[in-house]
């Protein structure tokens, strides 16, 4: 393909994106094709000879569409949201047309100098202390692909500055800790590294909140038996219920244990710290008075496209003392002078992205106002929805709305004062019917969890396109399917639950 061949696909290439975007709200949100459908229209190996890009590309509207979920579509609430802005998607194209690996700052110095600035930028957006600039010279930001890397280097700097500090302790004592609603990403870091994970129960009484003394009791047990616990993964916005761990009450046992390491995850709820209003539920102050790290991601509910997970240190030394490899072709006389950053040493991966030209799209797109209303509107969104359960008969919340999230069951008023309550057992085989029911629709996309033993539906807004018009035709269906599974439910059971 040479230049004008290029041109006119790029043309087309952007009017299809154009029709497709126009076309979303008809389209259904879950794809409909069956494991393997793929296999029946394309070729099991590469072609010899190159192909007519027409060709190709009528192709992909013709096989590869059809088999996408449509995350950007307006009835999509499920896990949460990926960003997919316009602003970010041209600066996307931007980047690819200058594809460099990025690993240091010769490589192309507006790559490293321009993420340096909008993390900055985004520090401040969302009220981060400048310990955490990259202007200060000894703390920083680097943009990392998902919140699961983020971890990843956050458990190893802080694996590394453990070990210094304690070089007779042996890797098998040391362990991580998470709480039963930390991501998996907490139990995948201790998988890839060979290390201990602990899990700390919470409670429903506690909104699933890690507390303080639930924490200092699993440290004094561990100190008892000669584990060292190094790292804790705490959560702002948990992926289950939207759980924010008690972080002041964190913060006053970790004065008692220096050497723990806290990460704040706030993969989800972070941007939210955007809003002055939702700082202070969100213990903003206390992150910024200890944490060692703190990890949103922007390509999550931030407006940008996947991936961009930005993390932020305290001091950065922790994480080149951990993974700086510079080998003779590595090196560069900025990077000797220590003038420049050169961001491979802040991952685990030699190059990268030039994620930083989205970010810098997109603040610039948008501007912090413009951030800030898009946040607060996907938060008025739920709020709607959750006046509307709330009002119900057949629906209740199961926890406290967090933000964008809901998390709801089937739970049924008596029908009688003399009528016995369902046990827990027999909710959570109606729910799971309900939400059977739910997950068989392809004009809408919700997810389950459980909390604790009890199983239930999250709804979370975050596509830029959904209007208060979708929601209450999503809680219309969800009204609808929860009628209809509680007379099947009946029907099944013939009400022959107990009290739980």
């Amino acid at each position: 393909m040479d230049i004008e061949q290029f041109r006119k696909a790029g043309y087309q290439a952007i009017d299809r994106i154009c029709d497709y975007y126009y076309s979303l709200n008809e389209q259904s949100v879950i794809s409909k094709v069956e494991p393997g459908y793929l296999r029946e229209h394309i070729p099991l190996a590469a072609p010899e000879k190159g192909e007519d890009m027409q060709v190709i590309a009528d192709d992909y509207q013709k096989y590869i569409i059809p088999g996408l979920t449509h995350w950007q579509h307006p009835k999509f609430f499920a896990y949460f949201p990926t960003a997919g802005s316009f602003e970010s998607i041209i600066a996307d194209l931007y980047a690819s047309s200058v594809s460099n690996p990025g690993f240091n700052w010769s490589c192309s110095p507006a790559c490293t100098e321009l993420e340096v600035i909008v993390m900055d930028w985004a520090a401040k957006l969302l009220g981060l202390s400048p310990d955490f600039y990259n202007s200060s010279g000894v703390g920083g930001g680097c943009i990392q692909t998902t919140a699961s890397d983020s971890v990843l280097v956050a458990v190893v700097a802080a694996r590394s500055l453990y070990q210094r500090n304690y070089p007779d302790t042996k890797m098998e004592d040391l362990v991580i800790y998470t709480t039963t609603q930390t991501h998996s990403l907490g139990a995948k870091a201790a998988l890839i590294l060979g290390l201990q994970v602990k899990t700390l129960e919470v409670t429903a009484e506690d909104r699933f909140a890690l507390r303080g003394e639930g924490l200092r009791s699993a440290l004094q047990e561990d100190e008892r038996g000669g584990r060292k616990p190094f790292i804790l993964i705490a959560t702002v916005g948990t992926t289950s219920s939207g759980a924010v761990d008690n972080i002041p009450e964190i913060r006053e046992v970790v004065k008692d244990y220096p050497s723990l390491w806290v990460h704040i995850d706030a993969a989800w709820a972070g941007v939210a710290l955007s809003c002055d209003e939702y700082r202070k539920e969100l213990y903003l102050d206390e992150i910024n008075s200890f944490a060692n790290s703190f990890c949103t991601n922007f390509h999550k509910w931030g407006l940008v496209n996947f991936d961009c997970s930005t993390l932020w240190v305290r001091d950065r030394k922790h994480l080149t003392d951990a993974l700086d490899i510079t080998p003779p072709f590595l090196r560069t006389k900025h990077g000797d002078a220590g003038t420049v950053i050169d961001f491979r040493n802040w991952h685990l991966a030699l190059g990268r992205r030039f994620r930083s030209l989205k970010m810098w799209f997109v603040f610039r797109g948008f501007g912090a106002e413009g951030f800030r209303e898009y946040i607060r509107r996907c938060i008025r969104l739920n709020e709607i929805f959750v006046g509307l359960i709330e009002q119900s008969n057949t629906l209740s919340l199961v926890t406290q709305p967090s933000l964008a999230l809901t998390v709801f069951r089937v739970s049924p008023m008596p029908e009688s004062s003399n009528q016995a309550a369902l046990s827990t057992q027999s909710l959570n085989e109606l729910n799971r019917l309900f939400f059977g029911r739910l997950s068989s629709k392809t004009d809408i996309m919700l997810t389950q969890t459980t909390l604790n033993g009890t199983f239930c539906v999250r709804l979370a807004v975050g596509s830029a396109h959904t209007t208060e018009k979708h929601v209450h035709e999503a809680f219309a269906l969800v009204s609808e399917e929860a009628k209809i599974a509680l007379e099947l439910w009946k029907q099944t059971f013939q009400g022959a639950a107990v009290v739980g």
